[in-house]
């Protein structure tokens, strides 16, 4: 229900065996739509500005852009600039909300809405949408179920600020929490851990990096596991398959 002037989307990138210069789903929908597209590698060159300056919208929506936005950006649209996460603010600010939920054992998450601010994920929450997390659920099952309440999560934020009947809360400071970017150090499986928390891992870290165990000097990659009892926590290594 709303016109959209222009969709920015990360310069196009070679992917796969044959390193095939690859459109980002962004842009092959927008394309599809004869929506004008925008590559730009970063906001620092007057011409990118000016360019999103012309284009005039009224709001501006970001989801998992990958780009920082200067102050100079977010002051262009007069109704603001949203950004849809994938946590319930303030916690798990950063670049991997949904895995460390995962990772961190939590039984609930969802997406959050905010306005924009240089410092981030810091924004004031318009609203949210929460979910379950599954015990077996991994972090890209959960990313699949977070897209979709984020989108309607977005509608419904945009079609409150065309209203003028949006509001926003500020964060609550004393309770921010992190979730920094994921790296293959974390793959290794530590036995030493508690079932629970080796079942946590391989769920958080697929399917990226996912977790690896070592076997007859053999290092594999563990996509899934199962937990044969929840309800108690045995000995460290125990009831994973």
């Amino acid at each position: 229900g709303f016109e959209v002037v222009g969709v920015y989307t990360q310069p196009d990138k070679p992917k796969g065996r044959g390193m095939k210069m690859t459109f980002s789903p962004v842009k092959e929908l927008a394309l599809d739509r004869n929506i004008p597209v925008y590559q730009p590698l970063h906001f620092k060159e007057e011409e990118t500005v000016r360019a999103l300056e012309e284009l005039a919208p009224d709001v501006i929506a970001v989801v998992a852009y990958g780009r920082i936005l200067p102050q100079r950006v977010l002051d262009i649209p007069p109704l603001g600039c949203v950004n849809i996460h994938a946590s319930l603010l303030p916690a798990y600010r950063g670049s991997a909300p949904y895995q460390w939920a995962v990772l961190q054992g939590c039984t609930e998450t969802g997406v959050s809405a905010q306005y924009m601010r240089l410092q981030m994920d810091a924004g004031d929450v318009i609203d949210v949408e929460k979910t379950q997390i599954g015990e077996n659920e991994t972090a890209g099952q959960l990313l699949d179920r977070l897209a979709v309440l984020g989108g309607n999560l977005l509608s419904r934020v945009l079609t409150s600020i065309s209203r003028g009947s949006a509001t926003a809360v500020a964060q609550d400071e004393s309770k921010v929490t992190f979730a920094p970017m994921l790296d293959k150090s974390m793959c290794p499986i530590d036995w030493t851990k508690t079932s629970r928390e080796i079942h946590d891992q391989v769920r958080g870290l697929h399917p990226w990096p996912v977790a690896t165990a070592v076997l007859g000097g053999t290092e594999f990659k563990i996509h899934e596991t199962r937990k044969t009892d929840l309800t108690t926590d045995k000995a460290p290594g125990t009831a994973v398959a």
